[in-house]
């Protein structure tokens, strides 16, 4: 009788802390699949979904093998539906061969200027970058640039540093002409069209302000709400840099139903981190800095590089402009 009896304990126990955890994944998976992110809590939440969502398979085989069906059974369809939405980021997509201009964008957060100047001029060099989208650009680095060569690869700039973090750059291997891409910022964030040989490229070196400071999030919904989207008959667009976003939060994600796409998810590395670097396991890393291309132009390479100094991995991707 009363191994009955602590078995049924035992089994309730079960059941109990089941029934908690899956009301955790799907309150966590509400604010990924409603698009609630408008607190710095379910921003922070929501960016962590392709974590959450393995954490969901588990916890719904589990509850299937302990018999607990209905647990088991809602959790599962819900970690079914993520997975159909996090997986593909990890197998590349197929893409047209591309005939035009190969152009070559990387984009670096360069940690209030803390970054090895000669470490980016050293990626720069080794991808054959034609223009550089810099964050948090400042006076200082500006200077350490230039020692370390950046003009002589990159001679034609965009600079809009300042001190501390909300400076911004763009240095490129073709002419540039200063545009205004984006209603006032928080961050600085430095436009251009760049002269190529065949048809110009808009760029935007983008920087909203994190979602999880302590002003709160107001500011960062304004700022991704200010991100330009693609124009139907525009010139080709290009924004790249540190969204503070990954492609789990809807501001991300309207601008991808606008017309462009994720480089890293074109090419099967959509899950690839690039905040925090150097190994760190907290915070979970996450995808947050990226280049959106305009989806006229097919994706060739993309790849992310350790920048010495700075708390970010800069991308790189490779693509190709059609001739207009």
């Amino acid at each position: 009788m009363v191994d009955i009896e602590e078995r049924r304990t035992r089994r309730k126990g079960t059941t109990f802390l089941l029934v908690l955890a899956a009301v955790a994944f799907l309150l966590a998976a509400a604010t990924r699949l409603l698009g609630i992110d408008g607190t710095r809590y379910l921003a922070a939440t929501t960016a962590l979904t392709p974590y959450f969502t393995a954490a969901g398979v588990v916890l719904g085989g589990l509850a299937l093998l302990l018999r607990r069906w209905a647990v088991g059974t809602v959790t599962s369809l819900v970690a079914v539906v993520l997975v159909a939405a996090v997986a593909p980021r990890a197998f590349p997509d197929s893409r047209p061969v591309g005939v035009g201009q190969v152009v070559t964008v990387m984009a670096a957060n360069l940690l209030v200027g803390r970054a090895e100047a000669e470490a980016v001029v050293a990626a720069v060099r080794a991808h054959d970058v034609d223009v550089l989208a810099m964050q948090e650009l400042t006076p200082e680095m500006v200077l350490d640039l230039e020692r370390a060569g950046l003009d002589e690869v990159l001679p034609h700039r965009h600079f809009l540093d300042e001190p501390g973090g909300s400076g911004s750059g763009l240095a490129s291997r073709y002419p540039l002409a200063p545009r205004t891409l984006t209603p006032p910022s928080t961050l600085r964030q430095a436009g251009a069209l760049v002269d190529l040989p065949g048809a110009d490229v808009e760029i935007l070196s983008v920087h909203p302000l994190p979602p999880v400071v302590d002003a709160g999030p107001g500011n960062w919904l304004r700022d991704m709400a200010g991100l330009p989207e693609r124009e139907l008959g525009g010139p080709v667009r290009v924004l790249a840099g540190d969204f503070n976003a990954t492609l789990d939060h809807a501001g991300l994600r309207r601008l991808l139903n606008s017309g462009y796409v994720d480089a890293a998810d074109q090419l099967g590395e959509g899950l690839n981190p690039t905040w925090p670097s150097g190994g760190a396991l907290w915070p979970p890393p996450v995808a947050i800095d990226h280049v959106l291309v305009d989806d006229r132009c097919p994706v060739e390479e993309f790849e992310v590089v350790e920048v010495p100094g700075s708390d970010h991995r800069a991308v790189v991707t490779r693509f190709v402009v059609p001739a207009r």
